[in-house]
This record gives C-alpha cells, sequence and structure tokens, in this order.
C-alpha cells in the first residue's frame, strides 16, 4: 500500500466536515476558517516514541486515545478550545490490522473531543507518532505558567498517580482484574480537563497539565512566576484504586512524581476557591486544593506540617535521573 493510498483510506476517510475547515486532508496545506472574535491561537505538539513513551506491541486503539488526548491536554492547561489537529506517523510497515483500529480510535477521540484532523504527514521507521493540536482562547481568559501570584491556592483535578500504577501493572504484566483495567485506562485514556478550564478561567491566575510530574511541573509554574510553593502531602488527591493497588506512601510517590496524569495544576486567589470547588462540582469533575504559593525559589513538601526534602526532578528525556 503507496502512501497517498494509506493516507485516503484510513484518515482522509474519517476526516469530519466542518464549517471552519475550508480544505482539509489531501491538499499541499490545510485551509482554516479561524473564529472572528479576536481570540488567540494555541499550537502545541506531541509525540510518542514506542520503548519511550508506550510498550512495545501496545493495542494500536489504546495508542490513538492516548496520543491524542495527552495532546488536547495542553489546551487545557491554556483554557483553550480544541479546533484542529494534523498527525505525524513513522511505521515500520503499512499494516492494516494497525491501521484500522487507530484509525478509527482516533477518529472517535477526536469526535469527543471536537477536534478535527486536517492533515499530517506519513514515512517509514521505527513507530513513532506525532499530533500538533491548535486551538482558541480568548486573550484575557489564556492561563499562562507566569500568572501565579503570591498567597495564591494550589488547585489539581482529578486523582494523581494513578497512570504510573497503571503503566506498573503492564510492566509487571500483572492480570487483568478490575483495578488493573482502571489503572490501565488512566494510562491510554487521558481525559483533558477542556471543559473545567475554561469554566474555571476568569478566576484563575495560571494553570500547567500535569505530564513530568506534580513537583516538577508546579516547579515550572513556580519559577516561571518567580515564586515559590508549598504543598501539603496528607491533602494529595489519591484514587481508591491507587491506595488499594500500591498503599499509601508509594502512591503519594507516584502522586508527586510519576507523570503523565495530564489532570490540571492551577492557581486561584484564596477568595475564589468556594467558586471553583462549586464550578468543578457541577461539571462532575473532584478540584482539590493542596498548597499555596509563596515567596522564594523551590518547591516545599510538607508532611504533617514539617518540611520534608523530596526529589522534584519529575521526567526529563534527555536527564540522568527520572
Amino acid at each position: 500500500m503507496g502512501e497517498f493510498e494509506l493516507i485516503r483510506r484510513y484518515f482522509a476517510s474519517h476526516a469530519e466536515v466542518r464549517g471552519d475547515v475550508a480544505l482539509g486532508i489531501g491538499d499541499d496545506c490545510a485551509l482554516l476558517v479561524p473564529p472572528c472574535d479576536g481570540a488567540q491561537l494555541a499550537v502545541s505538539i506531541d509525540t510518542l516514541v514506542e520503548g519511550t513513551h508506550f510498550l512495545p506491541g501496545t493495542r494500536p486503539d489504546y495508542l490513538a486515545q492516548r496520543l491524542l488526548g495527552a495532546a488536547v491536554s495542553d489546551l487545557a492547561a491554556m483554557a483553550a478550545r480544541p479546533a484542529w489537529f494534523t498527525l505525524a506517523l513513522t511505521l515500520p510497515e503499512a499494516s492494516p490490522e494497525w491501521l484500522e483500529p487507530f484509525s478509527k480510535a482516533l477518529a472517535e477521540r477526536a469526535l469527543e473531543l471536537d477536534i478535527a484532523l486536517i492533515g499530517g504527514d506519513t514515512t517509514r521507521g521505527p513507530l513513532t507518532l506525532s499530533v500538533q493540536v491548535h486551538g482558541w482562547v480568548e486573550p484575557e481568559r489564556a492561563l499562562k505558567r507566569s500568572g501565579a501570584r503570591e498567597g495564591d491556592l494550589i488547585l489539581v483535578s482529578g486523582t494523581l498517580g494513578d497512570s504510573r500504577a497503571g503503566l506498573q501493572t503492564l510492566l509487571d504484566e500483572e492480570p487483568e482484574q478490575a483495578s488493573n483495567a482502571w489503572l490501565r485506562r488512566r494510562f491510554y485514556r487521558p481525559e483533558p480537563r477542556i471543559a473545567l478550564a475554561r469554566a474555571l478561567a476568569s478566576q484563575l491566575h495560571s494553570g500547567i497539565d500535569i505530564s513530568d510530574g506534580l513537583l516538577a511541573d508546579l516547579g515550572h509554574i513556580a519559577r516561571s512566576s518567580g515564586l515559590g510553593a508549598c504543598i501539603e502531602l496528607e491533602r494529595l488527591p489519591l484514587s481508591d484504586q491507587l491506595l488499594a493497588y500500591a498503599g499509601l506512601e508509594q502512591a503519594q510517590r507516584w502522586a508527586l512524581n510519576g507523570g503523565e496524569d495530564f489532570e490540571l495544576c492551577l492557581t486561584a486567589a484564596p477568595e475564589r476557591l468556594e467558586s471553583c470547588l462549586r464550578s468543578a462540582e457541577e461539571l462532575g469533575v473532584r478540584l482539590s486544593c493542596i498548597g499555596r504559593m509563596q515567596p522564594g525559589k523551590e518547591v516545599q513538601l510538607l508532611v504533617q506540617g514539617q518540611a520534608r526534602a523530596f526529589d522534584s526532578a519529575g521526567y526529563d528525556h534527555f536527564g540522568e535521573t527520572q
């Protein structure tokens, strides 16, 4: 199967017809219709490499869900509305057995996330998948890492550490029981918190999605904002499934440093807390206050009120530790 037949059969045929896409898959460029409300374009790109981000032999439909969910999470971190994405695939071979479930799952997930595939590229080589996502955000609502203020409360969505536990069940080749299946779903199917970010944007000062680990990503907010931060270990939101699988101590470690939860870490003034919690509850999303921004240059961890040293390196593709 040639490249153009591959694109036509598995991707162009699944493309959604939308009013904001004047010309989509199949030409040298896509032609897009921007909104006319003065919004800014938000753009981000994510790559998954076999053996680095996922295990060899991972089901292609799981890869599609993880690829697009992780990328759209970056739009959520900016409180942007998803619009379009491009896809670059490097494949060892053009296998219909791989492409059919991948393209089907990708199209289904794109429809759920209200984002349209508008083009991309394919080539031969070690399995590598890249998605560039585009969205729109009103300038006054865009959440930046640099916006945190001294005294802001630190909020996180959902529960943390689940994705890392899901990966561990795969590494240990544990049986597919109910708790393991739930944790694996958290690893394979990130849920971008677009609705939450959009609902809270006007009440927030900064935001980031948790991809490298809570301590590392909160550190990005702190450094960008010229502040320190303090979080309380006992206030970390942990799922029952994670606690049952890993126990409290390991669950806390994974919540702090595990990474790839793709939840949101946000900051807001104390007087906005109750309003933020109400909005999150209306959306059915758990939102927890875990600490505060403060003067300084480091992220501090409190355990029962006492400062505790902790590795906050998080995940670094080119670092020596993980």
